[in-house]
């Protein structure tokens, strides 16, 4: 494998992407170039239609782009079949998302161990242990979600997207639906895992604190990447989302002066 391809876990090369046609044509992503560097989290983040999402699920394979191409280190997608793209998103990818998606009639650990169970894989039991532990699941893990808190089942799932050893994990707006604490519990979760366990983690959030964990932030608006910030915080992220929501005028005064 090249070297290149070792540092970056996922790339957009010219990432286009246009629903609809004609006048109703919307441009959700225009041109869009980013690496994804193995081991360190990234936050994406822009305005509500910016087109955030659309980026991540064309980098996860859940969407495919108009043009421009992705890779998933050096493999690229748009040249896999369908069942090529569902196997290397089972193999190599981890989920995390807003809404959970547990099985409820399964146990938690049935859940986590859910895709390695279809995939015809085993988890490797040190490191499933590990997880487990660092998660604080290890009492829960008969527990099906619907006897779980909001955060418990959250936990359950970056439990599942970690317990297959992925290149990368996704997360959309994982935290979107808990409370700060659990939010935190999360976050603190997904750090760890690029810290202790080496993963890379992107995520797609609105959340100026939930942005504060990752190594960079990436801001989006109009389909385009706009700006990106190393070792942020809450403050240094909120400020610059005010000026992406700010008139351009104002912002090409700021660049300016």
């Amino acid at each position: 494998m090249s070297s290149h391809a070792q540092d970056v876990a996922a790339r957009a090369v010219g990432l286009s992407k246009t629903y609809g046609t004609g006048d109703t044509q919307v441009h959700a992503l225009s041109s869009v170039s980013a690496d994804f560097a193995r081991g360190e989290f990234t936050a994406i983040m822009g305005p509500s239609g910016s087109g955030k999402s659309t980026l991540m699920h064309c980098l996860a394979g859940l969407d495919s782009a108009s043009s421009g191409s992705v890779l998933i280190g050096d493999t690229e997608l748009t040249t896999l079949s369908d069942k090529q793209m569902t196997q290397l998103r089972r193999d190599r990818i981890g989920f995390v998302f807003q809404a959970f998606n547990l099985v409820p009639t399964l146990t938690a650990l049935e859940n986590i161990t859910l895709p390695l169970d279809i995939a015809g894989r085993k988890a490797d039991p040190t490191w499933l242990n590990s997880v487990l532990t660092k998660l604080g699941l290890g009492d829960r893990l008969d527990h099906r979600p619907g006897e779980l808190s909001g955060g418990q089942q959250q936990r359950v799932a970056c439990a599942r997207a970690l317990a297959g050893q992925p290149e990368i994990i996704f997360g959309d707006e994982p935290t979107g639906n808990l409370d700060s604490k659990s939010s935190g519990e999360v976050l603190s979760i997904l750090r760890a895992a690029v810290d202790e366990f080496n993963q890379t983690v992107v995520i797609v959030t609105h959340d100026p604190r939930a942005a504060a964990y990752a190594d960079r932030v990436v801001f989006l608006a109009d389909g385009k990447i706009v700006d990106e910030l190393r070792e942020p915080t809450a403050d240094s992220v909120l400020d610059r989302m005010k000026r992406l929501d700010a008139p351009q005028a104002v912002v090409n005064v700021e660049a300016g002066a």
